[in-house]
């Protein structure tokens, strides 16, 4: 191919592959969600029909990268998990990033009817990516742990103060207010003993956010011959991640890469 004189500025191009052999997780955040919520009429602390278009988000993502073997998200993010032999556009973070941020955020526009058929959209939501490596399963598990754990604590907090808020009469300062200092047993027993909510029994949706994974699952076999054949399948869970059980139930996840 001809080159024109011009073709000298592609040298200007930072050279951005990611380590081989490392986990990669691309981590999206909405873009000024609390603006995007409040300009759209969601229900605090949570709305599940948005929590719900996540996932749908999610799910085409996941779709379309057959090398992200597990999703994690919650509120306004979703972390996407790469296998570590991943060689996806080259293992190169601005063309990962780049394409997993845009198809979620056109993913999110073009499903919205589906789970808003009432409410058009005002604007359209933005989302920024990172890509961050992990060596190792442990530093993988313990990531998605953390993200776990700060689901926990955002919205016990969230579900303690709208409570507050709508229910006792609060405005937003005296709950901010009320709700300083306080630790997670201080939160349950505001919920429990004042307004008659026991928080363990609030959706696993809202506590633990919701992991994707893809597992291969028999079928019925279309030829008619009676015989079954395998294919992959994905599957929603509002579950815990941080303990062993999950990772047992689902060892195909990381099996292969246990020494990765």
């Amino acid at each position: 191919m001809a080159q024109s004189k011009f073709e000298y500025t592609r040298k200007f191009e930072v050279e951005d592959k990611l380590l081989p052999n490392s986990w990669i997780v691309v981590r999206i955040d909405g873009k000024g969600f609390h603006k995007f919520s409040d300009t759209h009429g969601f229900s605090k602390p949570n709305e599940k029909p948005a929590l719900d278009l996540m996932n749908k988000c999610a799910c085409s993502v996941m779709n379309e990268f057959n090398e992200i073997i597990l999703s994690y998200g919650q509120s306004d993010e979703y972390s996407f998990v790469f296998r570590p032999d991943t060689g996806v556009y080259s293992r190169r973070s601005s063309k990962i990033v780049t394409n997993i941020s845009s198809l979620f955020a056109s993913s999110y526009v073009f499903h919205w009817k589906e789970f808003f058929p009432e409410k058009d959209l005002i604007y359209p939501p933005a989302f920024d990516g990172r890509a961050v490596l992990y060596p190792s399963v442990k530093n993988l598990r313990d990531y998605l742990s953390w993200r776990q754990a700060d689901c926990h604590i955002n919205n016990l907090y969230n579900t303690v103060f709208w409570t507050l808020v709508n229910k006792g009469g609060m405005t937003n300062h005296a709950a901010q207010e009320r709700l300083k200092g306080t630790l997670s047993g201080d939160k349950n027993e505001i919920l429990f003993s004042e307004f008659g909510i026991n928080y363990n029994k609030e959706s696993m949706q809202y506590r633990k956010g919701t992991t994707i994974i893809k597992k291969k699952v028999e079928i019925p076999s279309e030829n008619g011959a009676g015989g079954t054949k395998l294919r992959t399948k994905t599957f929603q869970l509002d579950c815990d991640i941080i303990g062993d059980e999950f990772w047992n139930e689902n060892p195909h996840l990381v099996e292969a890469f246990k020494e990765t």
